[in-house]
């Protein structure tokens, strides 16, 4: 009984460990979305739940990018993964609080505003995480 129990902790352990030292990919994760992914290809102002994730379209006031990098860049756990101003698209991770599951969101503007995609990268659905993320910043940039 005491080696299934130390085989599960070490199974366990070895989970963890690789969610979190999991290296990200710009290249897989940092995508355009202009032309757009085909799990997002329909524009919509109004909030999208995906399968473990949400994307939304909101018009292009100046300098929403700017605001929403730091906006993004003060929620924690969550770092920059590639992008930058001049761009026109930022892709940041954050990370879930207990296990360090991580979660991608692309920001890019193009012709029709600006898009915010969210997304996660393990298991099957998100429990609406990235769609609360989503809100949350929107609220905020709206705000400001």
């Amino acid at each position: 009984m005491k080696i299934v129990f130390f085989l599960i902790v070490i199974a366990m352990a070895a989970l963890v460990a690789y969610i979190r030292l999991a290296p990200s990919d710009p290249e897989r994760w940092h995508i355009a979305l202009n032309p757009r992914p085909a799990d997002i290809a329909t524009p919509s102002a109004q909030m999208v739940l995906l399968r473990g994730g949400a994307y939304i379209d909101l018009p292009n006031a100046g300098g929403v990018l700017e605001r929403l990098d730091a906006l993004v860049m003060a929620t924690p756990r969550t770092l920059l993964l590639a992008g930058s101003v001049a761009e026109g698209r930022f892709t940041w991770i954050t990370r879930s609080a207990l296990w360090g599951f991580p979660d991608y969101t692309t920001a890019e503007v193009g012709p029709q505003g600006l898009t915010i995609y969210s997304r996660q990268r393990f298991g099957g659905g998100d429990m609406g995480v990235n769609a609360a993320r989503l809100a949350g910043w929107i609220a905020a940039l709206t705000k400001a």
